[in-house]
Protein backbone atom coordinates (compact mmCIF):
# COMPACT_ATOMS: atom_id res chain seq x y z
CA UNK A 1 0.00 0.00 0.00
CA UNK A 2 2.89 2.65 0.74
CA UNK A 3 4.45 1.76 -2.52
CA UNK A 4 1.20 2.46 -4.61
CA UNK A 5 0.64 6.01 -2.26
CA UNK A 6 3.69 7.21 -3.21
CA UNK A 7 3.22 6.30 -7.09
CA UNK A 8 0.16 7.92 -7.23
CA UNK A 9 1.37 11.06 -4.88
CA UNK A 10 2.88 13.21 -7.46
CA UNK A 11 0.39 14.30 -10.05
CA UNK A 12 1.69 13.22 -14.02
CA UNK A 13 1.04 15.80 -16.51
CA UNK A 14 -1.22 14.18 -18.88
CA UNK A 15 -2.20 15.39 -22.46
CA UNK A 16 -6.05 16.30 -22.48
CA UNK A 17 -9.09 16.67 -20.50
CA UNK A 18 -10.02 12.79 -20.73
CA UNK A 19 -6.97 11.84 -18.96
CA UNK A 20 -7.31 14.55 -16.48
CA UNK A 21 -10.81 13.29 -15.59
CA UNK A 22 -10.09 10.08 -15.37
CA UNK A 23 -7.01 10.51 -12.46
CA UNK A 24 -9.58 12.69 -10.33
CA UNK A 25 -12.13 9.93 -10.46
CA UNK A 26 -9.46 7.07 -9.58
CA UNK A 27 -7.51 9.60 -6.71
CA UNK A 28 -11.73 9.91 -5.73
CA UNK A 29 -12.01 6.35 -5.37
CA UNK A 30 -8.86 5.54 -4.12
CA UNK A 31 -9.37 8.03 -1.33
CA UNK A 32 -12.86 6.72 -0.43
CA UNK A 33 -11.26 3.37 0.12
CA UNK A 34 -8.91 4.74 2.21
CA UNK A 35 -11.58 6.27 4.05
CA UNK A 36 -13.17 3.46 4.91
CA UNK A 37 -10.61 1.43 5.68
CA UNK A 38 -9.62 4.12 8.34
CA UNK A 39 -13.27 4.11 9.64
CA UNK A 40 -12.86 0.09 9.74
CA UNK A 41 -12.01 -0.29 13.81
CA UNK A 42 -8.55 -1.81 14.95
CA UNK A 43 -10.27 -4.21 17.39
CA UNK A 44 -10.38 -6.31 14.07
CA UNK A 45 -6.91 -6.53 13.66
CA UNK A 46 -6.86 -8.66 16.53
CA UNK A 47 -8.98 -11.41 14.97
CA UNK A 48 -7.95 -14.89 13.73
CA UNK A 49 -7.31 -14.82 10.32
CA UNK A 50 -8.64 -17.77 8.02
CA UNK A 51 -6.41 -20.57 7.72
CA UNK A 52 -5.90 -22.04 4.01
CA UNK A 53 -6.64 -25.82 5.43
CA UNK A 54 -9.77 -27.19 4.62
CA UNK A 55 -11.57 -29.76 6.96
CA UNK A 56 -12.63 -32.51 4.64
CA UNK A 57 -15.88 -34.35 6.51
CA UNK A 58 -18.13 -37.67 5.16
CA UNK A 59 -21.68 -37.80 6.76
CA UNK A 60 -23.92 -40.47 6.81
CA UNK A 61 -26.87 -41.28 4.18
CA UNK A 62 -29.18 -39.67 6.07
CA UNK A 63 -27.54 -36.41 6.49
CA UNK A 64 -26.46 -36.53 2.73
CA UNK A 65 -30.02 -36.40 2.42
CA UNK A 66 -30.97 -33.56 4.50
CA UNK A 67 -28.29 -31.17 2.91
CA UNK A 68 -29.39 -31.99 -0.35
CA UNK A 69 -32.68 -30.60 0.42
CA UNK A 70 -31.15 -27.43 1.09
CA UNK A 71 -30.23 -27.50 5.04
CA UNK A 72 -28.01 -25.26 6.66
CA UNK A 73 -26.96 -27.16 9.79
CA UNK A 74 -24.56 -30.36 10.00
CA UNK A 75 -24.72 -32.09 13.17
CA UNK A 76 -21.57 -33.95 14.80
CA UNK A 77 -23.00 -37.41 15.42
CA UNK A 78 -23.93 -37.59 11.68
CA UNK A 79 -19.71 -37.15 10.50
CA UNK A 80 -18.67 -40.83 9.68
CA UNK A 81 -14.62 -38.98 9.16
CA UNK A 82 -13.27 -36.28 9.45
CA UNK A 83 -9.35 -35.23 8.31
CA UNK A 84 -8.83 -33.52 11.28
CA UNK A 85 -9.99 -31.81 14.31
CA UNK A 86 -10.14 -28.16 13.61
CA UNK A 87 -10.91 -25.16 15.28
CA UNK A 88 -14.07 -22.37 15.60
CA UNK A 89 -14.15 -21.00 11.72
CA UNK A 90 -11.88 -23.49 10.01
CA UNK A 91 -13.92 -24.16 6.54
CA UNK A 92 -15.03 -27.56 6.15
CA UNK A 93 -16.10 -29.50 3.28
CA UNK A 94 -18.87 -31.66 2.97
CA UNK A 95 -18.23 -34.74 0.53
CA UNK A 96 -20.35 -37.75 -0.45
CA UNK A 97 -20.44 -41.21 -0.28
CA UNK A 98 -18.94 -40.90 -4.31
CA UNK A 99 -16.26 -37.91 -2.85
CA UNK A 100 -18.09 -35.56 -4.98
CA UNK A 101 -18.41 -31.85 -3.34
CA UNK A 102 -21.48 -31.36 -1.30
CA UNK A 103 -21.07 -28.28 0.84
CA UNK A 104 -18.81 -26.05 2.56
CA UNK A 105 -19.64 -24.17 5.97
CA UNK A 106 -17.73 -22.65 9.10
CA UNK A 107 -16.53 -26.00 11.50
CA UNK A 108 -18.01 -25.70 14.97
CA UNK A 109 -16.18 -27.63 17.43
CA UNK A 110 -18.29 -26.46 20.59
CA UNK A 111 -21.96 -27.02 19.32
CA UNK A 112 -23.49 -30.01 18.41
CA UNK A 113 -23.96 -28.26 14.96
CA UNK A 114 -20.99 -29.13 14.01
CA UNK A 115 -20.83 -27.29 10.75
CA UNK A 116 -22.70 -24.43 9.56
CA UNK A 117 -23.09 -24.48 6.28
CA UNK A 118 -22.71 -21.41 3.67
CA UNK A 119 -22.98 -22.93 0.11
CA UNK A 120 -24.43 -26.19 -1.22
CA UNK A 121 -24.37 -27.77 -4.80
CA UNK A 122 -20.93 -26.68 -6.55
CA UNK A 123 -17.62 -25.69 -4.99
CA UNK A 124 -16.84 -22.00 -4.72
CA UNK A 125 -14.39 -19.80 -3.01
CA UNK A 126 -15.47 -18.18 0.09
CA UNK A 127 -13.89 -15.09 0.28
CA UNK A 128 -14.53 -11.07 0.99
CA UNK A 129 -15.83 -11.13 -2.67
CA UNK A 130 -18.10 -14.19 -1.65
CA UNK A 131 -19.44 -12.54 1.57
CA UNK A 132 -19.97 -9.06 -0.30
CA UNK A 133 -22.15 -10.75 -2.69
CA UNK A 134 -24.75 -12.64 0.03
CA UNK A 135 -24.77 -9.33 1.68
CA UNK A 136 -25.56 -7.59 -1.92
CA UNK A 137 -28.32 -9.72 -2.29
CA UNK A 138 -29.90 -9.67 1.48
CA UNK A 139 -30.19 -6.01 0.41
CA UNK A 140 -31.94 -6.36 -2.82
CA UNK A 141 -34.30 -8.37 -1.05
CA UNK A 142 -35.07 -5.77 1.40
CA UNK A 143 -34.83 -2.83 -0.90
CA UNK A 144 -38.76 -2.24 -0.72
CA UNK A 145 -38.71 -1.45 2.69
CA UNK A 146 -37.32 2.41 2.89
CA UNK A 147 -40.16 3.25 0.23
CA UNK A 148 -43.08 2.22 2.89
CA UNK A 149 -41.79 4.63 5.66
CA UNK A 150 -39.42 1.56 7.50
CA UNK A 151 -36.02 2.58 7.60
CA UNK A 152 -35.57 -0.36 10.83
CA UNK A 153 -35.75 -3.76 9.37
CA UNK A 154 -33.35 -7.18 9.46
CA UNK A 155 -31.14 -6.54 6.55
CA UNK A 156 -29.48 -10.17 7.50
CA UNK A 157 -31.32 -13.20 9.02
CA UNK A 158 -28.89 -15.73 9.46
CA UNK A 159 -29.49 -19.02 8.03
CA UNK A 160 -31.99 -17.41 6.07
CA UNK A 161 -29.70 -15.49 3.93
CA UNK A 162 -27.01 -17.42 4.50
CA UNK A 163 -25.47 -16.25 7.61
CA UNK A 164 -25.90 -18.99 10.58
CA UNK A 165 -25.02 -17.42 13.45
CA UNK A 166 -25.13 -13.99 12.48
CA UNK A 167 -27.46 -11.18 12.16
CA UNK A 168 -27.63 -7.77 11.32
CA UNK A 169 -30.33 -5.19 12.03
CA UNK A 170 -30.85 -2.00 10.28
CA UNK A 171 -31.83 1.00 12.23
CA UNK A 172 -31.33 4.28 9.52
CA UNK A 173 -27.54 4.25 8.96
CA UNK A 174 -26.53 2.43 11.89
CA UNK A 175 -26.08 -1.13 11.34
CA UNK A 176 -26.05 -3.74 14.66
CA UNK A 177 -24.24 -6.94 13.53
CA UNK A 178 -24.85 -9.86 16.52
CA UNK A 179 -23.01 -12.87 16.86
CA UNK A 180 -23.95 -16.26 18.03
CA UNK A 181 -20.67 -18.09 17.54
CA UNK A 182 -16.86 -17.96 17.48
CA UNK A 183 -16.75 -19.00 13.77
CA UNK A 184 -17.58 -16.08 12.86
CA UNK A 185 -14.50 -14.54 14.53
CA UNK A 186 -12.22 -15.24 11.44
CA UNK A 187 -14.34 -13.81 9.05
CA UNK A 188 -15.91 -10.54 10.79
CA UNK A 189 -13.21 -8.33 8.88
CA UNK A 190 -15.26 -9.58 5.50
CA UNK A 191 -18.42 -9.24 6.72
CA UNK A 192 -17.77 -5.40 7.74
CA UNK A 193 -16.21 -4.97 4.49
CA UNK A 194 -19.44 -6.26 2.79
CA UNK A 195 -21.50 -4.16 4.87
CA UNK A 196 -20.01 -1.40 4.21
CA UNK A 197 -19.51 -1.60 0.19
CA UNK A 198 -23.22 -2.82 0.18
CA UNK A 199 -24.93 -1.36 2.38
CA UNK A 200 -24.36 2.51 2.65
CA UNK A 201 -23.81 2.21 6.56
CA UNK A 202 -22.03 4.62 8.75
CA UNK A 203 -21.90 2.81 11.60
CA UNK A 204 -22.02 -0.54 12.79
CA UNK A 205 -22.24 -1.79 16.24
CA UNK A 206 -21.20 -5.32 17.48
CA UNK A 207 -23.70 -7.18 19.88
CA UNK A 208 -22.51 -10.64 21.32
CA UNK A 209 -24.69 -13.36 22.50
CA UNK A 210 -24.19 -14.54 26.48
CA UNK A 211 -22.72 -17.69 25.61
CA UNK A 212 -20.00 -16.09 23.40
CA UNK A 213 -19.37 -13.26 25.64
CA UNK A 214 -17.63 -15.99 27.81
CA UNK A 215 -15.58 -17.10 25.48
CA UNK A 216 -12.32 -15.85 24.31
CA UNK A 217 -13.03 -12.82 21.99
CA UNK A 218 -9.75 -11.24 21.28
CA UNK A 219 -10.54 -7.80 22.58
CA UNK A 220 -14.23 -7.56 21.67
CA UNK A 221 -16.64 -6.86 23.86
CA UNK A 222 -20.57 -6.19 23.35
CA UNK A 223 -21.54 -2.74 22.14
CA UNK A 224 -18.18 -2.57 20.35
CA UNK A 225 -17.89 0.08 17.74
CA UNK A 226 -17.00 -1.95 14.81
CA UNK A 227 -16.95 0.88 11.85
CA UNK A 228 -17.23 4.63 12.00
CA UNK A 229 -17.53 6.77 14.66
CA UNK A 230 -19.88 6.24 17.64
CA UNK A 231 -23.25 7.20 16.96
CA UNK A 232 -25.72 10.09 18.40
CA UNK A 233 -28.06 7.84 21.34
CA UNK A 234 -30.90 7.37 20.92
CA UNK A 235 -30.97 6.39 17.29
CA UNK A 236 -34.18 7.38 15.66
CA UNK A 237 -35.33 5.45 12.69
CA UNK A 238 -38.85 4.77 11.52
CA UNK A 239 -41.43 1.73 11.25
CA UNK A 240 -44.70 2.37 8.82
CA UNK A 241 -44.05 6.21 9.02
CA UNK A 242 -43.51 5.77 12.72
CA UNK A 243 -40.96 6.98 14.95
CA UNK A 244 -38.76 4.82 17.18
CA UNK A 245 -36.06 5.03 19.78
CA UNK A 246 -33.34 2.46 20.16
CA UNK A 247 -30.59 1.73 22.36
CA UNK A 248 -28.35 -0.24 20.48
CA UNK A 249 -25.82 -0.95 22.92
CA UNK A 250 -28.10 -1.61 25.85
CA UNK A 251 -31.22 -3.01 24.47
CA UNK A 252 -32.60 -6.84 24.15
CA UNK A 253 -31.22 -8.70 21.45
CA UNK A 254 -30.07 -5.64 18.70
CA UNK A 255 -32.93 -3.05 20.39
CA UNK A 256 -35.93 -3.49 18.93
CA UNK A 257 -37.86 -6.48 17.60
CA UNK A 258 -38.38 -5.98 13.91
CA UNK A 259 -40.22 -9.17 13.10
CA UNK A 260 -43.84 -8.18 14.21
CA UNK A 261 -43.81 -4.60 11.76
CA UNK A 262 -46.16 -6.17 9.71
CA UNK A 263 -48.43 -7.24 12.65
CA UNK A 264 -47.79 -3.82 13.60
CA UNK A 265 -49.89 -2.76 11.17
CA UNK A 266 -52.51 -4.71 11.05
CA UNK A 267 -52.81 -3.53 15.01
CA UNK A 268 -52.96 -0.13 13.31
CA UNK A 269 -55.55 -0.57 10.82
CA UNK A 270 -58.07 -2.31 13.07
CA UNK A 271 -57.54 0.09 16.35
CA UNK A 272 -59.69 2.92 15.25
CA UNK A 273 -62.11 3.61 18.48
CA UNK A 274 -61.07 0.76 20.76
CA UNK A 275 -59.36 0.75 23.97
CA UNK A 276 -56.33 -1.09 23.61
CA UNK A 277 -54.35 -3.58 26.08
CA UNK A 278 -50.76 -4.69 24.54
CA UNK A 279 -49.07 -7.70 27.25
CA UNK A 280 -45.51 -8.25 27.33
CA UNK A 281 -45.16 -4.80 25.51
CA UNK A 282 -41.33 -3.81 25.88
CA UNK A 283 -40.71 -0.88 24.10
CA UNK A 284 -44.68 -0.15 23.25
CA UNK A 285 -44.41 -1.12 19.31
CA UNK A 286 -47.82 -2.22 19.65
CA UNK A 287 -49.00 0.03 21.45
CA UNK A 288 -47.68 3.01 19.67
CA UNK A 289 -49.16 1.33 16.48
CA UNK A 290 -52.64 0.95 18.02
CA UNK A 291 -52.26 4.31 19.09
CA UNK A 292 -51.76 6.12 15.63
CA UNK A 293 -54.74 3.53 14.58
CA UNK A 294 -57.12 6.16 16.70
CA UNK A 295 -56.93 3.72 19.60
CA UNK A 296 -59.05 5.67 22.03
CA UNK A 297 -56.80 4.34 25.29
CA UNK A 298 -53.69 2.53 25.31
CA UNK A 299 -52.30 0.38 28.42
CA UNK A 300 -49.37 -1.40 28.23
CA UNK A 301 -48.19 -3.59 30.76
CA UNK A 302 -44.32 -5.05 30.59
CA UNK A 303 -42.05 -6.54 33.52
CA UNK A 304 -39.32 -3.93 32.51
CA UNK A 305 -39.30 -0.03 33.77
CA UNK A 306 -36.61 0.80 31.69
CA UNK A 307 -38.35 -0.76 28.56
CA UNK A 308 -41.65 1.27 29.36
CA UNK A 309 -39.76 4.23 29.93
CA UNK A 310 -38.76 3.73 26.30
CA UNK A 311 -42.35 2.81 25.76
CA UNK A 312 -43.34 6.57 26.49
CA UNK A 313 -40.14 7.53 25.17
CA UNK A 314 -41.94 6.76 21.74
CA UNK A 315 -44.99 8.03 22.33
CA UNK A 316 -43.67 11.49 23.07
CA UNK A 317 -41.85 11.18 19.32
CA UNK A 318 -44.92 10.73 17.45
CA UNK A 319 -46.92 13.45 19.61
CA UNK A 320 -47.04 15.39 16.49
CA UNK A 321 -49.58 12.51 15.02
CA UNK A 322 -53.00 13.76 15.92
CA UNK A 323 -54.31 10.32 16.61
CA UNK A 324 -51.55 9.25 19.04
CA UNK A 325 -51.82 12.85 20.89
CA UNK A 326 -55.00 12.31 21.65
CA UNK A 327 -54.68 8.54 22.69
CA UNK A 328 -54.81 8.19 26.83
CA UNK A 329 -51.83 6.22 27.61
CA UNK A 330 -50.91 3.86 30.85
CA UNK A 331 -48.03 1.63 31.53
CA UNK A 332 -48.07 -0.73 34.38
CA UNK A 333 -43.98 -2.30 35.25
CA UNK A 334 -45.09 -5.88 36.76
CA UNK A 335 -45.47 -9.35 35.82
CA UNK A 336 -47.42 -9.92 32.71
CA UNK A 337 -49.70 -12.87 34.66
CA UNK A 338 -50.26 -11.36 37.55
CA UNK A 339 -51.34 -7.97 35.74
CA UNK A 340 -53.96 -9.57 33.95
CA UNK A 341 -55.41 -11.50 36.88
CA UNK A 342 -55.56 -7.80 38.78
CA UNK A 343 -56.89 -6.32 35.56
CA UNK A 344 -60.01 -9.48 35.49
CA UNK A 345 -60.91 -9.03 39.27
CA UNK A 346 -61.37 -5.25 38.65
CA UNK A 347 -63.52 -6.31 35.86
CA UNK A 348 -61.85 -3.76 33.28
CA UNK A 349 -62.34 -4.58 29.62
CA UNK A 350 -60.89 -3.68 26.05
CA UNK A 351 -61.96 -3.66 22.88
CA UNK A 352 -58.45 -5.37 21.40
CA UNK A 353 -55.34 -7.52 23.84
CA UNK A 354 -52.39 -8.42 22.36
CA UNK A 355 -50.51 -10.87 24.00
CA UNK A 356 -47.02 -11.17 22.14
CA UNK A 357 -45.03 -13.13 24.74
CA UNK A 358 -41.07 -14.11 24.64
CA UNK A 359 -39.55 -16.98 23.78
CA UNK A 360 -40.90 -19.70 26.47
CA UNK A 361 -39.65 -23.26 24.69
CA UNK A 362 -35.84 -22.52 23.79
CA UNK A 363 -35.02 -25.88 23.97
CA UNK A 364 -37.15 -29.28 23.19
CA UNK A 365 -37.88 -30.27 26.65
CA UNK A 366 -39.39 -26.73 27.50
CA UNK A 367 -42.02 -27.33 24.88
CA UNK A 368 -44.61 -28.57 27.55
CA UNK A 369 -43.73 -25.74 29.76
CA UNK A 370 -44.88 -23.49 26.90
CA UNK A 371 -48.00 -24.88 26.31
CA UNK A 372 -49.33 -24.52 29.60
CA UNK A 373 -48.18 -20.75 29.31
CA UNK A 374 -49.82 -20.23 26.40
CA UNK A 375 -53.04 -22.10 27.55
CA UNK A 376 -52.65 -19.23 30.91
CA UNK A 377 -52.39 -16.18 29.03
CA UNK A 378 -55.43 -17.12 26.54
CA UNK A 379 -57.50 -17.97 29.77
CA UNK A 380 -56.13 -14.70 31.68
CA UNK A 381 -56.52 -12.66 28.43
CA UNK A 382 -59.96 -13.46 27.18
CA UNK A 383 -62.24 -12.55 29.80
CA UNK A 384 -60.57 -9.16 29.52
CA UNK A 385 -62.07 -8.74 25.69
CA UNK A 386 -65.47 -6.98 25.32
CA UNK A 387 -67.13 -8.86 22.77
CA UNK A 388 -67.30 -8.45 19.53
CA UNK A 389 -63.61 -7.05 20.70
CA UNK A 390 -60.24 -8.39 19.02
CA UNK A 391 -57.89 -11.00 20.05
CA UNK A 392 -54.28 -10.88 18.94
CA UNK A 393 -51.71 -13.38 20.07
CA UNK A 394 -48.32 -14.29 18.92
CA UNK A 395 -45.68 -16.78 19.60
CA UNK A 396 -42.09 -16.33 18.71
CA UNK A 397 -40.96 -19.86 19.45
CA UNK A 398 -39.43 -21.87 16.46
CA UNK A 399 -39.71 -25.06 19.34
CA UNK A 400 -43.83 -24.52 18.91
CA UNK A 401 -45.26 -25.57 15.29
CA UNK A 402 -47.68 -22.87 13.73
CA UNK A 403 -50.64 -25.81 13.76
CA UNK A 404 -49.27 -26.66 17.36
CA UNK A 405 -49.56 -22.83 17.98
CA UNK A 406 -53.09 -21.88 16.23
CA UNK A 407 -54.63 -25.40 17.79
CA UNK A 408 -53.47 -24.74 21.00
CA UNK A 409 -54.78 -21.30 21.53
CA UNK A 410 -58.26 -22.48 19.45
CA UNK A 411 -58.76 -25.39 21.79
CA UNK A 412 -57.94 -23.14 25.05
CA UNK A 413 -60.47 -20.49 24.13
CA UNK A 414 -63.60 -23.17 23.27
CA UNK A 415 -62.57 -25.06 26.82
CA UNK A 416 -63.26 -21.97 28.50
CA UNK A 417 -66.61 -20.66 26.97
CA UNK A 418 -65.10 -18.42 24.41
CA UNK A 419 -65.93 -18.55 20.70
CA UNK A 420 -63.53 -17.44 18.10
CA UNK A 421 -63.84 -15.63 14.61
CA UNK A 422 -60.53 -15.93 13.07
CA UNK A 423 -59.53 -13.30 11.05
CA UNK A 424 -56.25 -13.88 9.99
CA UNK A 425 -53.42 -16.47 10.64
CA UNK A 426 -49.47 -14.56 9.76
CA UNK A 427 -46.02 -15.27 9.91
CA UNK A 428 -42.73 -14.10 8.75
CA UNK A 429 -42.13 -10.45 6.95
CA UNK A 430 -40.08 -10.12 3.95
CA UNK A 431 -37.03 -9.12 5.95
CA UNK A 432 -37.00 -12.29 7.98
CA UNK A 433 -37.14 -14.79 5.24
CA UNK A 434 -37.30 -18.80 5.76
CA UNK A 435 -34.73 -20.92 3.64
CA UNK A 436 -35.36 -24.42 6.18
CA UNK A 437 -38.15 -25.57 8.62
CA UNK A 438 -36.40 -24.75 11.65
CA UNK A 439 -36.09 -21.26 10.53
CA UNK A 440 -39.97 -20.71 10.87
CA UNK A 441 -40.44 -19.30 14.50
CA UNK A 442 -43.15 -16.67 14.02
CA UNK A 443 -47.07 -17.19 14.41
CA UNK A 444 -49.91 -14.56 15.27
CA UNK A 445 -53.50 -15.29 15.22
CA UNK A 446 -55.97 -12.41 15.06
CA UNK A 447 -59.51 -13.25 15.82
CA UNK A 448 -62.79 -12.05 16.81
CA UNK A 449 -64.14 -12.78 20.43
CA UNK A 450 -67.92 -13.20 20.40
CA UNK A 451 -70.59 -13.40 22.66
Amino acid sequence: MTVFVNAISTRPTPEGTIANARYDIFNALFTLILTKNMMISTLLDKLPQPTTRRIALHITPNAERILRQGHPWLFGDSITRQSYEGQAGDLAVVFDKKDRFMAVGLYDPASPIRVKILHQGSSVRIDAEWFAACTAEAVKRRASLPTMGTTGYRLIHGENDGFPGLIVDRYADTFVLKLYSAIWLPYLRMVVEGLVQQAGVSHIILRLSRQLQAGTLYGLSDGALLYGEQPSAPLIFSENNLRFAVDVVHGHKTGFFCDQRDNRARVRALAQGRRVLDVFSYVGAFSLSAAAGGATEVLSVDISAPALAAAQQNFALNQALPAVAAARYEVIADDAFEVMERLRQQRRQFEMVIVDPPTFASSSDQISRALDAYQKLVRLALPLVTPPGIFVMASCSSRIAASVFFETVLETAQRSGYRLEEIERTGHALDHPIAFPEGAYLKCLFARVLD
